[in-house]
């Protein structure tokens, strides 16, 4: 384990790290690792990735093996498809897809490669906001002669920002347009890029394809468990330490993890899952695994992998906050989402000062539940989310908050205007 620019990166002990690495990548170092390989048989390495259960780590845990052949047989039927890699990491409280640009960039390129020859796409996209990353990236296209594998990649940069990084948003954008989201139906898959069915995958969804492609279905299940296989990138911060980005296998006990980070369980009171999309866990996140079905089954999500652990942070004052900046990022194009993240960031933010009422927090229950499905993208269910999840697992502390008797925000609210961000490091580097 080390520590660069306050950043501490490891892989968990016991495994072989697949997607971290000492040193960031060059062409030389990732084609002697047989990156770049031919690919002989795309339907092939489809049913490879079918048989491993490659899910998506950009936050909904899609099959990819889905998304591939859909695209594939829409862009048949279109004349065409297009791939986009989504490094738009606009979630504050994640790091990973950063680090990856930053560090393996012919990972990324690799994978993108793959799931371009996969669909028979006529373009392919690399998609970010981070400028240290489109500087390696650009270095990377640069290594390769503008290509990856024979693929030619276009760089597309976008302004960072919550929404920017929703499938629909990063569509606009490659057609010139604003990072907004659009109303569905059409999804990309169905009509994206130009008109054509568009598949948009996370920058470590593909890292694990490229890594796939080299290894089998068979290794790439050698870690996890039979719903989510294979190790993921995690961003861990909160709790008074410094953050982190570790790789773990699906499965690992979150009190291991909490181990690894310098953290007794004893002093956790809970988690922000998901970055901030999943909401918040009680203390029964310490006993939980980490993966999908066991997070869903607390009625929550890993989302992009962030997880924010909570300790002497009051969850009510952790909520005003994360829907603040709700209310700040959000599109400002629905009338839901605009008008519904600001009621509620207006109840938690009273809730947290202790001049909520009864009503306040009735409403504030109402609108997570009425409000969920209402917008062009899931921002709006993003703050349902928080605010649901903090009434239904805080109900002692929301009490004391209308009593006006929190010992914890009386000595100083959290109130970070972009909670348990990790910052754009200019250096990062892997153990």
């Amino acid at each position: 384990m080390t520590m660069a620019a306050d950043l501490t990166v490891a892989a968990w002990s016991g495994i072989t790290p697949r997607l971290l690495r000492d040193e960031p990548e060059t062409a030389t170092t990732y084609l002697a690792a047989g990156g770049y390989r031919a690919l002989d048989d795309p339907q092939g390495l489809l049913d490879a990735v079918e048989a491993s259960g490659l899910l998506g780590r950009g936050g909904a845990a899609f099959p990819l093996a889905v998304k591939l052949r859909t695209v594939r047989d829409n862009g048949r039927a279109a004349g065409g498809a297009v791939v986009i890699a989504n490094g738009e990491e606009g979630e504050p409280a994640s790091i990973k897809d950063r680090w990856l640009l930053r560090n393996r960039p012919h990972a990324v390129l690799d994978g993108l490669r793959l799931a371009a020859l996969m669909v028979g796409a006529h373009r392919a996209v690399l998609y970010t906001s981070d400028a240290q990353s489109a500087r390696s990236v650009e270095h990377a296209l640069a290594e390769t002669g503008g290509s990856s594998g024979g693929v030619a990649v276009e760089l597309i940069t976008v302004t960072t920002g919550y929404v920017a990084g929703e499938e629909s948003a990063a569509v606009r954008v490659v057609d010139g347009g604003p990072a907004k989201p659009t109303d569905k139906p059409p999804r990309p898959f169905e009509e994206g890029v130009g008109g054509y069915p568009t598949l948009i995958s996370n920058v470590e969804t593909l890292a694990h394809l490229a890594y796939l492609n080299l290894h089998g279905a068979a290794d790439f299940r050698e870690y996890g468990t039979e719903g989510s296989p294979g190790t993921f990138l995690a961003t861990i911060t909160g709790a008074g330490r410094a953050p982190a980005l570790y790789e773990l296998p699906h499965g690992v006990a979150f009190t291991d993890v909490l181990a690894l980070h310098g953290v007794s369980p004893d002093t956790v009171t809970g988690a922000l899952m998901g970055g901030y999309f999943a909401g918040l866990l009680g203390r029964e996140i310490v006993g939980a695994t980490l993966d999908h079905e066991t997070i869903r089954g607390l009625g929550s999500g890993l989302g992009c992998g962030a997880i924010s652990v909570l300790t002497d942070d009051c969850p009510v004052a952790v909520a005003a906050a994360v829907l603040s900046y709700f209310d700040r990022e959000n599109a400002g194009q629905c009338g839901s989402c605009f008008n519904g993240t600001a009621a509620m960031a207006a109840v938690a933010t009273a809730l947290r000062d202790g001049t909520a009422t009864d009503d306040d927090v009735a409403r504030l229950k109402r609108w997570s539940v009425v409000l969920r499905g209402r917008g062009a993208c899931a921002t709006l269910d993003g703050a349902c989310n928080v605010a649901a999840s903090l009434l239904s697992g805080f109900d002692d502390v929301v009490r004391r908050h209308l009593d006006n008797n929190c010992p914890v925000c009386r000595s100083g609210p959290f109130t970070a205007t972009r909670p348990y961000e990790v910052e754009q490091l200019e250096s990062v580097v892997a153990v």
